[in-house]
């Protein structure tokens, strides 16, 4: 979904990356994900965000 607003240049896409994040990080909590892999997908998340905004 976060990929989704990024890659249409929504200006949502900042909220929709925070909600986004919160999911990741409660995954990594309850160790569906390993706490590496959440920081990484956040990462990646965040990096395009930023690159899309420029």
């Amino acid at each position: 979904k976060c990929k989704e607003l990024i890659s249409s240049k929504d200006a949502s896409a900042t909220k929709g990356l925070s909600e986004t994040a919160k999911a990741i990080d409660k995954a990594a909590a309850k160790n569906i994900l390993h706490k590496n892999t959440a920081a990484r997908r956040k990462s990646r998340l965040a990096k395009a965000l930023n690159a899309a905004n420029k």
